[in-house]
């Protein structure tokens, strides 16, 4: 019998499960549906940054950056993390947000700053600016792979003990008398444990349902483009989030593009039946707004096109930690898209919540119970569209 049951095999569960093992944790079963990395971890943009509005993100996002750079020493695996600087661009209303929210920035540790306009054209000479006020950029963030960590993460985990059980679905949750979790049910049988850690994103809710809990969690769908420019050309070497088109964007390896939607539907979104192909006419229409920054994409080939599924919490944040009234059992989900770059803290902070130690970050504001309680997380410096 394992002593804890982890359910997922993306970038949290993975990450979670090699940090059980590097604490020694006595015996850890990982359970997915498929594979590692191969649900939404595999379809992630992967961005790398600091830049958040909430404390506690940018103290997770910090923790993670760290671990991403070091990922030869930690992991004993190749590099995965590209440098490659980001920027984020908010309305000129928001500006004085902005400021506020580096300097909370810098206070945790990240390595940012508030730049001008032409700073950004110093970065970004082809990029149209005329609309930027003031914009946040930290040099040292840059990007990854999600499949390509969580399977290095899960590698390492079993390397150090951990079992992993692929194609095992979990059907459902096990309590007992007391009310707390005993384990899950799959396909091949019930597996018993002390802990179970839920690392399901998007299919979270209806496993919960199934012991009468309700976390309300939405599907999000949403699209990607790749896109490339003339040979040899960079259609941009920084990252950015730019609220002026409602876009953002990252430089790919090869010199190419990477571009995303702030928003997508949430009608009828089923996560294990979506368009895996984005549609023409969405992915013609977020170019257009995204050349309004980088003009030169108004000209750029659509090399292929990725298609993904967000777990979105009301107030778009992660809900990490136990379930009231439920002992032994944890959630990691709502990332609301946000939960590449985190992976490595959040898993660390799982495992210590499971083995009873010390938090290295603290997690308790991202609790499950703050729906029901009415505690949504409201940030004092928050952007409209944050």
């Amino acid at each position: 019998m394992p002593e804890v049951i982890v359910v997922g095999a993306g970038v949290m569960g993975a990450s979670t499960a090699f940090h059980l093992a590097e604490r020694g944790t006595r015996s850890v079963a990982v359970l997915d549906a498929r594979h590692a990395g191969e649900g939404m971890s595999s379809r992630s943009s992967a961005l790398v940054r600091m830049h958040y509005t909430f404390e506690p993100e940018v103290r997770l996002a910090v923790d993670s950056l760290a671990h991403f750079r070091e990922w030869p020493a930690r992991m004993g695996r190749p590099p995965v993390f590209h440098e490659c600087g980001f920027v984020r661009i908010v309305p000129p209303a928001e500006a004085d947000r902005l400021r506020e929210n580096v300097r909370m920035q810098q206070a945790c540790g990240a390595e940012a700053e508030v730049i001008t306009a032409d700073d950004v054209l110093e970065l970004e000479p082809r990029w149209c600016v005329d609309d930027v006020v003031a914009a946040a950029y930290e040099p040292r963030a840059g990007f990854g792979d999600g499949a390509v960590v969580a399977g290095d993460f899960l590698s390492r985990a079993r390397e150090l003990g951990v079992d992993y059980r692929p194609n095992t679905p979990v059907r459902s949750l096990l309590l007992g008398d007391d009310g707390r979790v005993r384990g899950v049910c799959t396909d091949d049988g019930d597996i018993t444990a002390d802990v179970v850690i839920l690392a399901t994103g998007v299919w979270t809710r209806p496993l919960l349902a199934g012991i009468g809990v309700d976390l309300p969690i939405e599907a999000e769908y949403h699209e990607v483009a790749a896109l490339r420019g003339a040979p040899q050309e960079h259609l941009a070497r920084t990252a950015c989030i730019d609220s002026g088109t409602r876009t953002y964007f990252r430089p790919e390896p090869a010199g190419g593009l990477l571009l995303g939607d702030f928003v997508g539907p949430r009608d009828g979104v089923d996560p294990d039946d979506f368009p895996q192909v984005p549609r023409n006419q969405s992915v013609l229409e977020m170019v257009g707004r995204a050349a309004r920054r980088v003009p030169a994409l108004a000209e750029a080939g659509i090399s292929r096109g990725v298609t993904g599924v967000y777990d979105m919490s009301p107030d778009a944040r992660p809900i990490l930690g136990p379930v009231s009234g439920v002992d032994g059992l944890l959630v990691a989900a709502g990332f609301s898209g946000m939960g590449f770059k985190i992976c490595p803290a959040v898993g660390r902070a799982l495992a210590e919540l499971a083995l009873d130690e010390p938090q290295t970050v603290d997690i308790s504001a991202f609790t499950p119970d703050r729906f029901a309680e009415g505690n949504l997380i409201d940030p004092p410096y928050a952007y409209t569209d944050d």
